[in-house]
């Protein structure tokens, strides 16, 4: 299926040619039927000679009242058919309708003059002609036609036909966004939301996400016939499960489930209005119109004309939302004063996740960081921007993420960003060696702190960089390779703990004596943590060795032995000997019987 939408002034003949062109009427409502004015979106399609696949129009109103309308049926469809009467002219709601496509980027079309009976049409179509070629839209095949009398029509239907068959082929294989346009109940089946499918598949029984919800897709219709798969371009009616009527309307979105960030803050680049040289002065409120959805905005510029990333037609600036919507890099949008009834001008969609702007200059410098980045959602890009990701943010933005890419715990690391942190992690951990030198280096949850990284499963890619060579992590903690953990006066005391255990390992030294060396709690715990004693019990320090040399001699002793056996072969006191054998005995190196006596296992 293609989709085409209408656009062009008030009672210039849009429902009047798509009626004639599909013998359906577009006019849903007995009030536009009664008034003969388009008010709302409608809804008709046919098969045009030449193609295999029918074509679907979205008519849209032309009064000014109803733009908001008539931008919710022309912002997902690709293509227009631009409508101009021959007995009026070129309207002023001919040019809100231009300026709207325009600014949204809509290339692909066909201008068709209508009322060729009333009046000659050649002024008016060349006229349009002018107006159109300065747009997107370029320089449009023209056809003059008359809905009243038939002339014409087969030369439109042929036009059509080689338009839509030029139309880019969608991405079928593409991430769900399907604006609603319209939302209804069903007698017995419950709600259901229409819109335009541009890109993607969906099929009956898939989940999609409608704001932080999930519902289901029960049925669905394309043409008023039911269908599974139903796959982009199309229009397509969801019977959705999961979800009431008041619950979903025009301007929402279904998407599909993890794959789109949605966001009430973004940055844009600012395109001027059709035929402006330069960017407008944008008003602090205005009206963001993307796919069905109209989102007031607050708009804080962060460029002027004259800044590092913009030239005299544009600015870029930051959006608050006043709800948020699924947005990604490169999509397209317009500004819109409803006040002045006037377009502001294109917007390209740049960031959805921008940092917060804190600092004096924060803007300009954000304005210098987007100036190279044209919208196309690319993960060496945003990785640049960002230093640190989710993998799953990356890829809900439309970026491929590649395989090779840095990445632990679930986050994505900028290559160029990792000799940074290698650098600011041996400063770290220099200066808490200098601070704290009795702790055996600098703990992992403190090196995540210090380098901002949300995750310390990412201090193995910074560890893993050449200018972080000179470190080692152990035991939590991350200390200098030639450090050697303990100062040198700690290490000079423990020496001599050991030359006094080298001829009677278990004759652990007493309190005064450690003292004398200046091993006080902390300095023992140090020597312990960095592995160069062991303590088996309160004020019991022995050395690394001792288990494997207590166990070698308890095994030459008659199985079970008694503790007063254990310790005469230990050549220990009771104050030592009761501590290890429990010690021993935890480590499951030796067990205890009901009667007190011990074992080697």
């Amino acid at each position: 299926m293609r989709v085409v939408a209408t656009a062009g002034h008030v009672d210039h003949g849009k429902s009047t040619l798509v009626r004639a062109l599909t013998g359906m009427e577009p006019d849903r409502w007995a009030e536009e039927r009664r008034r003969g004015m388009t008010i709302d979106l409608g809804f008709a399609w046919t098969t045009l000679p030449g193609t295999e696949e029918p074509v679907a129009f979205v008519d849209v109103p032309g009064h000014e009242r109803f733009v908001t309308q008539m931008l919710a049926g022309v912002g997902p469809v690709p293509a227009t058919m631009f409508v101009v009467a021959a007995d009026s002219g070129w309207m002023p709601q001919s040019t809100e309708h231009l300026d709207a496509l325009d600014a949204l980027g809509v290339r692909d079309g066909l201008l068709v003059v209508t009322r060729s009976d009333l009046a000659d049409p050649e002024l008016a179509r060349d006229e349009a002609l002018e107006h159109l070629g300065e747009s997107s839209l370029g320089r449009l095949p023209a056809v003059c036609v008359s809905g009243a009398t038939g002339a014409g029509l087969p030369e439109l239907r042929a036009a059509l036909s080689q338009l839509v068959t030029g139309l880019p082929a969608p991405d079928v294989d593409a991430d769900v966004r399907l604006w609603v346009d319209r939302a209804f109940t069903v007698r017995g089946a419950g709600t259901v939301v229409t819109g335009t499918l541009g890109a993607g598949t969906i099929r009956v029984g898939d989940e999609l996400a409608l704001g932080s919800r999930t519902v289901t897709v029960r049925r669905m219709q394309a043409l008023g016939e039911s269908v599974d798969p139903v796959r982009a371009v199309a229009r397509v009616a969801l019977n959705l499960r999961g979800v009431g009527l008041d619950e979903v309307g025009r301007g929402d979105a279904l998407t599909t489930p993890g794959r789109w960030l949605r966001g009430d803050v973004v940055d844009v680049r600012v395109g001027p209005p059709r035929g402006a040289s330069a960017a407008v002065e944008l008003p602090k409120q205005v009206m963001l119109h993307v796919g069905s959805a109209a989102v007031a905005a607050r708009v804080r510029p962060l460029s002027r004309s004259g800044a590092p990333d913009s030239d005299d037609a544009t600015r870029t600036v930051r959006l608050t939302l006043r709800e948020p919507l699924p947005l990604r890099p490169g999509d397209h949008a317009l500004l819109r004063d409803p006040g002045a009834h006037r377009v502001l001008g294109g917007v390209t969609v740049l960031d959805v996740r921008p940092p917060a702007l804190r600092r004096r200059g924060a803007a300009v410098a954000r304005a210098g960081e987007l100036a190279g980045t044209e919208g196309v959602p690319d993960a060496a890009g945003e990785l640049a921007r960002r230093r640190l990701m989710r993998r799953d943010d990356l890829v809900a933005l439309g970026a491929e993420v590649p395989a090779d890419m840095p990445a632990a715990g679930g986050w994505l690391v900028d290559p160029g960003h990792l000799p940074v942190l290698a650098r600011r992690l041996v400063e770290a951990v220099v200066a808490h060696a200098e601070a704290q030198p009795l702790e055996a280096g600098l703990p992992a949850k403190a090196a995540a702190r210090v380098l901002e990284l949300p995750d310390p499963r990412l201090l193995d890619l910074v560890l893993a960089e050449p200018g972080a060579s000179s470190l080692t992590a152990a035991g939590g903690r991350i200390r200098r390779r030639d450090a050697g953990g303990l100062p040198d006066a700690v290490r000079a005391a423990v020496a001599a703990v050991r030359a006094d255990l080298a001829d009677a390992p278990f004759a652990a030294p007493e309190a005064h004596r450690l003292t004398e060396l200046g091993l006080r709690t902390r300095e023992l715990g140090a020597a312990v943590t960095a592995g160069a004693l062991l303590k088996v019990g309160d004020g019991i320090y022995l050395a690394p060795d001792a288990l494997d040399v207590a166990v070698a001699r308890l095994a030459d002793l008659p199985s079970p032995f008694t503790l007063s056996e254990a310790r005469q072969a230990l050549g220990t006191t009771r104050r030592v000997a009761v501590p290890l054998l429990e010690h021993l005995a935890r480590q499951g190196r030796t067990r205890r019987d009901d009667e007190g006596r011990h074992s080697v296992r």
